[in-house]
Formats: C-alpha cells, structure tokens, sequence
C-alpha cells in the first residue's frame, strides 16, 4: 500500500502546461499509488458543480479514469475550490472528505488538512472565509448565472492577490501555537497540509508536520509507505 499526497495545483486555462502536467502525473500514480490525496486547490477556482468547461470537464474523467484503473481518489476542500460538490465527486468517481480528516496508517496516526486554518494571524481571510463558507452565502451565489460567478470568481482573486501583496509574508504562514494546539488535541504523529505554498517537513514538539508545494514549473507529491516518507519534486 502506497500513499499520494497533493494540493495547490490551481488548474485554470491559463495554465496548461500544470494541467497536462497533472493529466502525466495521474497515469503514473494510478500505477504507482493505491491511495491519491488532494488536499484541496486542485482549481483555481470552482464556482459550481454546473462549470461546463473545457477544463472542468477534462479534469473529471481523467480523474475517472485513473480510479477505474483501482485508484482510490479523495479530496479535501481548498480555498479555491470549496464549491466542488457532490456533482464533481460523483463526475471524478472520487470521495470528498471533512478537513481535517484523520487516518491510521501502520503506525501512524495521521492529520490531512488544506491548511489555511492554521493561519490564524491572517484575520482578514479568517472574516472572508467565514463569510463565503456560510450557507446562506453559498445559496446565493450559486442562484446566479454562470457568467455571474465566473466574473465575480475572477475579481475576488484580483482582489486576493492585491491584498497579499500587502501583507506580511509571516502573517499568511500557520500560526506556530496553532500547530502544537492541534498536535495536543488530537494525539498524532503526523500532520500534511498544504495551503502556504512552502514545502517543506518540520519536527514539533511531538510530530512531524509536512508542507506540500504547489504545482508551477514543477509539480509536488509527498509519498507515503510503510517504509518512508518522501516529499518528491517533479518537473511538469
């Protein structure tokens, strides 16, 4: 049994070569994995399960396509991609899990989150997430038309990117405390998360916390066996 572990790829059409990148990457790990993990920010963003597209559509049988080949999918939210819902599990043949979602593996007990509620000094996300993650919100956003969300999607990224710009580059990493908090709550050995875009493997006071990294000119894929774990960078 072997494990695969990927977030942040940020599929959009202005990125193809990340996409055919991905497609290359889902061929070998049907073969390689028993297990695939995408801990969320596979789009750049999603605005509903009724995106036509090119891109949303290719997405989902080459998903397909690598679980009939005895791959098992599953998908954590992102802060990109939080809209992706049953329709897309249901198109992609893969199961959507709760962040944080925790597994036994061996030996291990294991945490996967997107990893974005570790950054708990960034108040502004905090306050937007809260808001575009309350149903109510959701209802509404989901009525529009197409075009709509497509057009709103794009300048709240706009915005996004403006404001990062701003901010301090510590402020949008995870809080320290906020990590060995959750390492004491719940009793694990080891926590994956992506979301910072800074991959990397520490040792905490009482487990390892692994950093996955987004998928640019190379991709990102931490791999996981009974023997070791392995943060492998690619090219795309």
């Amino acid at each position: 049994m072997k494990l695969g572990f990927i977030s942040d790829l940020h599929l959009s059409e202005s990125t193809p070569s990340v996409t055919e990148g991905f497609f290359k990457f889902l061929k070998t790990a049907a073969q390689e994995l028993s297990h695939l993990y995408i801990l969320g920010d596979l789009f750049e963003a999603w605005v509903g399960d009724d995106d036509d597209s090119k891109l949303a559509t290719s997405v989902m049988q080459k998903l397909n396509h690598a679980t009939c080949n005895g791959l098992e999918i599953s998908f954590i939210h992102g802060n990109r991609d939080f809209l992706c819902g049953q329709k897309f599990a249901e198109q992609s043949n893969l199961t959507l899990l709760p962040d944080p979602f925790f597994l036994n593996f061996f030996d291990l007990k294991i945490a996967l989150s997107h990893g974005d509620s570790f950054c708990t000094e960034d108040l502004e996300y905090i306050k937007f997430k809260k808001e575009v993650r309350s149903q109510k919100w959701q209802r509404e956003f989901l009525q529009k038309p197409l075009i709509d969300r497509l057009n709103i999607a794009s300048n709240m990224r706009d915005a996004s990117q403006k404001n990062n710009r701003k901010k301090d580059l510590a402020i949008m990493d995870v809080t320290p405390a906020a990590i060995e908090e959750f390492f004491d709550e719940h009793h694990i050995d080891l926590l994956i998360h992506g979301h910072t875009h800074r991959p990397n493997t520490h040792q905490t006071n009482t487990g390892t916390r692994i950093v996955l990294g987004d998928w640019h000119k190379t991709g990102w894929c931490l791999m996981l066996d009974e023997q070791q774990q392995e943060l492998r960078e690619f090219t795309l």
